[in-house]
């Protein structure tokens, strides 16, 4: 179903796709950097937030998106057409509901889950939180969008709206950061209007009807429940794995507040670098998507289980020359960060370690669980992946870092075990056939 050049047709926008989203997290972290690092820290805090309600709406995009490349691979385009159009209308109705809790919730955020902070951290905070939380509904309009584009094979439209999104915000960062000294609301401002131009461009080019799936003319904004629960059936634990997985990661973050500005400031910049090192496993694991779903919808296993290991010998391949390049340039990305001598210490042994295990165990943890979920074997990537987070990253976070005192540098540690227990979960799994009996 897939020749190498169709491979490389989906993939290589992925990439640019996902590069160009890390680099501008990276090119936030270090504009930031230019108002001191309670501005890095406060932005990085809520960063986390945001970053768990894109995680929740990208799982609901890629429960139409499965649903679609199921039909796509039965030739049931009119089926296709009709989960695209629920899963815009199930992610647009429950982001407006979200942010409104968001903003309700939002004094428990700053005063409770970001654990202790300084003044300064928490001004700087609320700033950013008040701006990037009426971004949801966009956000998350354009990943369920996205999503649809990608699972056609037209990864090209994503990447070049990322292209669009991601222009708009480096260029209102510079202006509104180093112009106009706005601190925190200046990479605020620009990200809440990239995220609304790119959520209504993609959109109106999904309405384009030449697309096998396309929101159609004078399309039903009544809700089709049998449509939703096929939906559902993949989002919801996919978007319970990846919201818990991040209110985790927002729990370790109160650890790491407790270790200090320099940890806290530490933390975010390995996190951006860290990154980088993942562009091609995260690309790749979207492109397994597309892949698996419509090899799935024919029922030719064979077929979905040679395109598995292909495409994870690709993502190992590409994931080394990555890994190596971040090493070799280390120095100077630590040095551009503007950081005090303490936090980039801290820096350069937890991205040598982290790169260390990156090479091993990151994918078969994150990009292999993807061609399950696309099967539709979605409840064991989720239980294997919360037992996993609650008993080893959360838990090991606290016995390493704090009862131990190996301090940010232990929290990183404990999330490679969480990576070594998953991998391990995910290979066992795919060796045997349970996976090839799900049903949507």
């Amino acid at each position: 179903m897939f020749t190498n050049k169709n491979l490389r047709d989906l993939i290589f926008p992925l990439i640019i796709e996902q590069f160009l989203a890390v680099f501008v997290g990276m090119m936030d972290t270090l504009m930031i950097s230019a108002a001191g690092e309670a501005a890095v820290s406060g932005v990085s805090l809520v960063d986390n937030v945001m970053i768990l309600m894109i995680g929740f709406f990208a799982a609901l995009g890629t429960g139409g998106a499965v649903v679609a490349g199921f039909s796509i691979g039965r030739k049931d385009l009119d089926t296709a057409c009709k989960s695209a159009e629920q899963m815009v209308l199930l992610v647009t109705e429950s982001s407006l509901l979200i942010m409104a809790v968001l903003y309700l919730i939002r004094p428990f955020i700053l005063h409770r889950v970001f654990g202790s902070i300084t003044a300064d951290v928490e001004r700087n905070a609320n700033i950013y939180f008040m701006i990037v939380t009426a971004s949801v509904p966009f956000i998350a309009l354009y990943n369920g969008a996205a999503a649809l584009f990608r699972t056609m094979g037209n990864s090209s439209i994503a990447m070049k709206t990322s292209v669009l999104m991601n222009a708009v915000n480096v260029t209102g960062n510079a202006i509104m950061v180093y112009g106009l000294h706005m601190g925190a609301a200046g990479v605020a401002w620009p990200t809440l209007i990239s995220r609304a131009v790119s959520a209504v461009v993609i959109t109106v080019l999904l309405t384009k009807q030449t697309y096998p799936v396309h929101l159609r003319r004078g399309m039903s904004l009544k809700p089709d429940f049998s449509m939703i629960r096929r939906i559902l059936h993949i989002g919801i634990p996919n978007g319970l794995e990846n919201s818990i997985f991040q209110l985790g990661k927002l729990l370790v973050l109160s650890l790491v507040s407790t270790f200090g500005t320099a940890a806290i400031a530490a933390n975010a910049v390995s996190g951006s670098i860290a990154n980088f090192e993942n562009i091609p496993g995260l690309a790749i694991g979207m492109a397994m998507v597309t892949v698996v779903s419509q090899c799935v919808g024919t029922g030719d296993y064979e077929h979905v289980r040679r395109y598995i290991r292909k495409l994870m010998w690709v993502c190992y391949a590409a994931m080394w020359v990555t890994i190596l390049i971040i090493v070799l340039t280390l120095p100077y990305l630590v040095k551009v960060y503007n950081l005090s001598p303490e936090a980039a210490g801290y820096t350069r042994q937890i991205i040598l370690y982290h790169s260390i295990c990156d090479a091993i165990f990151w994918q078969p943890s994150f990009t292999l669980p993807n061609a399950l979920r696309a099967a539709g074997d979605v409840n064991f990537t989720m239980i294997v992946s919360l037992v996993s987070m609650w008993t080893f990253r959360i838990i090991m976070s606290y016995v390493l870092g704090s009862w131990l005192g190996m301090g940010v540098f232990g929290v990183w540690v404990a999330m490679t075990i969480d990576w070594l227990f998953r991998a391990a979960a995910f290979i066992w799994r795919y060796r045997g056939h349970k996976w090839e009996n799900q049903k949507v």
